[in-house]
């Protein structure tokens, strides 16, 4: 189904199959999801056989506005509300305290849930339809970059969903930023498409989750999507090299090898001739990083590459949502260019 030709007898039969229990790819603006009825624990156990996901890897309520809030959450504070106002529909996600209604199979267990407002008309409509929140994670098989194209989704998940709406490419193409509301002050779990800065200039004091800058062990349990485990990553390795831009591209240039491939900033490209080169735009443009990065990653499944080089912005907006997926794509394995 593609957006331009959808009737409401098409949102309708979306509807109707995530109501009854289907699994339906939803195009939003960060990233295309695997959804399912957020109230039925068995469709969403299926999410998790379809993306081979860790069960412990909490997923995220989709709902068409705000005020949803109440009918699956208790004791929301005055500032997920301000939030709302500001950022909804939009790439952000709250955690918050759930209400019993809201299955196990959704929150890993935990007594909080993540609940976001995507900013796609199609899929707030097709939620609006089913009368029930969505629960999606990112369309694509556990540990793979996530997909920004049905396209991607396609590959992924062909034989294995009942339905993939097109909504065409996705406009932020990292997934929503985490906010953690139950704790003070506010805590970052994840970055995305709303910065650091911005929930700061809402919230005030905002700390950062020590996951967002290195793997978290064996034994600790994520509170959110994509914290805990490798994510974002293609088949060949990664090596992240972060610093100067002309820094970082020197570096990549001394330690290419034949076979390897590289992800650099458009202004450098030239110099890695010979060698699988995808763009990830200019240097000073994060906005547009965060379009590419998914597509980059996953670009090099389809060459021979033995090994993958990435230039990384700094972490300032949305720098740090781009640097955190390659990061997480690289296992952490950072190198800082001299």
């Amino acid at each position: 189904m593609r957006t331009e030709h959808l009737t409401e007898k098409d949102i309708q039969r979306a509807a109707d199959l995530l109501r009854s229990g289907g699994l339906v790819g939803i195009p939003t603006e960060t990233v295309y999801g695997l959804g399912a009825n957020g109230l039925d624990a068995e469709a969403v156990r299926r999410i998790f056989l379809a993306k081979g996901r860790p069960q412990d890897n909490p997923l995220i309520l989709h709902i068409p506005s705000a005020d949803w809030l109440e009918r699956y959450c208790q004791h929301v504070p005055p500032a997920a509300y301000a939030l709302a106002e500001r950022f909804w529909p939009g790439p952000l996600t709250m955690i918050l305290p759930r209400k019993p209604l809201v299955p196990d199979a959704v929150t890993a267990g935990l007594d909080t849930v993540g609940m976001r407002c995507p900013d796609h008309p199609v899929t707030r409509a097709i939620i609006r339809a089913a009368g029930v929140p969505v629960a999606a994670p990112s369309g694509n098989s556990s540990g793979r970059p996530s997909p920004t194209t049905a396209g991607h989704m396609l590959e992924d998940m062909e034989g294995k969903i009942d339905a993939i709406v097109d909504g065409g490419p996705c406009a932020v193409g990292v997934e929503s930023t985490i906010i953690d509301l139950t704790c003070m002050p506010p805590r970052l779990l994840r970055p995305g498409g709303v910065t650091l800065e911005q929930l700061r200039a809402v919230l005030g004091e905002v700390a950062v989750d020590s996951a967002v800058t290195r793997l978290m062990g064996a034994g600790e349990r994520p509170r959110a999507p994509g914290m805990k485990y490798r994510h974002y990553a293609p088949k060949a390795p990664v090596t992240v090299v972060t610093g100067e831009p002309e820094r970082s591209a020197a570096c990549i240039a001394r330690n290419l090898e034949a076979g390897d491939g590289v992800i650099c900033f458009d202004e450098f490209a030239e110099r890695f001739a010979g060698h699988t080169v995808e763009k990830l735009g200019p240097a000073s443009d994060k906005a547009e990083q965060a379009r590419r990065v998914f597509d980059a990653l996953r670009a090099f499944d389809s060459t021979g590459v033995k090994a993958i080089w990435a230039q990384c912005p700094d972490p300032s907006g949305l720098g740090l949502a781009v640097s955190n997926r390659l990061n997480k794509a690289a296992g952490f394995h950072i190198i800082q260019a001299p």
